[in-house]
């Protein structure tokens, strides 16, 4: 792994795709939980990030009929996007205008539109100081990347803490 490029990648050289994460996109994006995304369950989800992208984008993207989770895993898992950083691409959601710097208010829409509910002052700075990484007030595209790495991190030592304990109460029996 070349150490100045922060994304992981597959033997191909493209974007390493986990397949917990690919299930996790599909089930986000399979609104009516059908196993089958359509060009409307796209819209229902990317448009609370992207307000205005043209109906034609969704459509293009599920250009087939069955858009099971077959189909993804078949277009993501062996790709050659050599020149992606996917961790990048998600950030700019949340900084449109390139400031370098996660837009509270984007974030606070985001979070209510997903229905979170309202975010209050003091929520948001707890959001902010726990993302923020070196301390300057503000998420960066590092701060970013390093809250997305944590995460990965701590739902792995979750997981690995339930099957010891299911394998102690197993063996207890």
């Amino acid at each position: 792994m070349d150490p100045s490029d922060p994304v992981r990648r597959n033997e191909h050289g493209g974007v390493y795709v986990d397949e917990e994460e690919l299930r996790a996109a599909f089930d986000f994006f399979d609104v009516g939980k059908k196993g089958t995304i359509t060009p409307a369950d796209l819209k229902s989800r990317l448009s609370i990030f992207y307000k205005n992208l043209p109906a034609r984008e969704y459509k293009f993207l599920i250009s087939e009929p069955e858009f099971t989770y077959k189909t993804l895993h078949k277009l993501l898992v062996n790709n050659e996007l050599t020149n992606f950083d996917p961790v990048k691409e998600a950030f700019k959601v949340y900084d449109p205008q390139d400031t370098g710097f996660v837009d509270v208010e984007i974030l606070k829409n985001i979070f209510s539109s997903l229905g979170f509910g309202d975010i209050g002052e003091d929520d948001l700075q707890v959001l902010i100081e726990t993302a923020d990484v070196d301390g300057d007030g503000k998420i960066s595209l590092e701060d970013f990347r390093n809250m997305i790495s944590f995460n990965k991190q701590k739902e792995q030592q979750i997981q690995e803490m339930h099957q010891s304990l299911s394998q102690v109460g197993s063996s207890s029996q």
